[in-house]
Formats: C-alpha cells, sequence, structure tokens
C-alpha cells in the first residue's frame, strides 16, 4: 500500500518536485516487477494522477527545461534491479557503480544484493536527492558521485541502466570499459546494438512505473555484458 511522503529527505524531494510540478506528488510505490524477488523494493515516486492534470504552459515548459525522469521507475531499471536481486553473485562483495543512477533503484538492488560499496552516480542533483531519500526508504547505505570523470580507480562492476536513450552517451561506451572491470547495461531504446567489448546475454520484458502507456517495444529490456555468456 503507497503511502504519502512524510520524510525528512522525502520531504525536500517532493519540495525538488514541486518547485517545476506545484501540484505534483510522490508516493511510497512498491515494484510491480521487482516485488516477490529476493528483497522488495519500493520507491518514491510521482502520484500518476498528475498525469491527469491539466498542465499549464509554464508548468510544461518547467517540465521540459528540467525534467524528473527520478520520479519513475523506468523499464530498463526495473529490469536490471531484479536480475541483481536474482543473481546476487554478480556484485556480492564488490565495489559497483550505478551510472545515471536515476531514482537509484539498480544502485539500491546492488546494495540489497550484497555488493561491499555502491557509488550512485548521476549529474543531475534531483537524481541524487531521490537516491538519496530512496536510499532511506529502503535502509541501505550508498556513497554518492555527481561526476562520473572524477572516479579514482576502476570498479568491479560498473551498471548502467536506460542512458543510451540519449545516444549523445554513445562516446561513454568505451570509458565504461575502461572505468568497470565488468560492465552491465540494460537498455530498452536502442535497436542494432553492436559496440565492441559488449555482448547481448539476454531480454526482459517490463514496464515503466507509473505506466506511462509506451510503445510494446519500449517493454522489452536488453542486456548487454562486457563478459560473454559462459557455454553450456
Amino acid at each position: 500500500m503507497s503511502e504519502v511522503v512524510n520524510e525528512s529527505l522525502a520531504q525536500q524531494l517532493l519540495d525538488y518536485l514541486q518547485r517545476t510540478v506545484p501540484h505534483g506528488h510522490l508516493l511510497s510505490s512498491p515494484l510491480p516487477e521487482v516485488e516477490g524477488k529476493t528483497a522488495d523494493m519500493s520507491l518514491w515516486l510521482v502520484d500518476p494522477s498528475i498525469m491527469d492534470a491539466r498542465l499549464s504552459e509554464e508548468v510544461i515548459s518547467a517540465i521540459f527545461e528540467e525534467p524528473a525522469y527520478w520520479s519513475f521507475a523506468w523499464a530498463s531499471g526495473q529490469a536490471l534491479a531484479r536480475q541483481l536481486l536474482d543473481t546476487p553473485e554478480w556484485v556480492a562483495g564488490k565495489t559497483v557503480l550505478d551510472f545515471g543512477c536515476g531514482s537509484g533503484i539498480a544502485a539500491i538492488a546492488a546494495a540489497k544484493a550484497g555488493a561491499k560499496r555502491v557509488i550512485a552516480c548521476d549529474l543531475d542533483p534531483g537524481a541524487l536527492l531521490s537516491t538519496r531519500a530512496n536510499a532511506e526508504l529502503n535502509g541501505v547505505e550508498l556513497d554518492y558521485l555527481d561526476d562520473f570523470f572524477a572516479l579514482e580507480e576502476p570498479v568491479d562492476v560498473l551498471l548502467a541502466a536506460d542512458v543510451l536513450y540519449d545516444w549523445e552517451n554513445k562516446p561513454l561506451l568505451p570509458k565504461f570499459l575502461q572505468q568497470g572491470k565488468r560492465v552491465i547495461i540494460a537498455d530498452s531504446r536502442v535497436r542494432d546494438f553492436s559496440e565492441p567489448g559488449y555482448y547481448h546475454t539476454g531480454s526482459m520484458c517490463a514496464v515503466t512505473f507509473p505506466d506511462l502507456g509506451e510503445f510494446e517495444e519500449f517493454k522489452t529490456v536488453n542486456f548487454y555484458d562486457s563478459e560473454p555468456l559462459a557455454e553450456a
């Protein structure tokens, strides 16, 4: 059952959202794609009733200027979180970085799966605030980084979910391989992904929550890994 925001960090996050969407609200929402797995997870997400409201041109402009991507659990983030919880050996005892962490869903899943240290990385201050609030909600501790290029040494596992919707991030793919001993990417937007050093390792159906009514083609999340699947 969803709960209305009443925590200090969550209140800060609500205040941040209402800078651009004055009538927006957040709910502590269990994730349908993760619920019932090894460890359940909830996130502070936008109240879906906002999508039924009539928005002024001023609010629409503010949303485009500073989109609150962190207020949704995107399909790829949920799929990656589920994989981490189902396959904890990927991250258990390791140092993990979640690039473009957004709501912090993958970072939190990695922490729940037993990672030794998890770094949530995003240049959006709203995303880092969201991740802090969600880490508190889920009872995990994370480290935070707002500049990926300030990372001092490679991590054991680098995670990236839903970051390739902006193809300007494509040049980061070789950099990921330098900064992560293993790189795992989850993506539902790019077709014909064929980057050197990455292998397609599977796919999963998932839906963004709250549901945005996305096209069916965006409900298939593909996984790409710097380590190929082991042969049977």
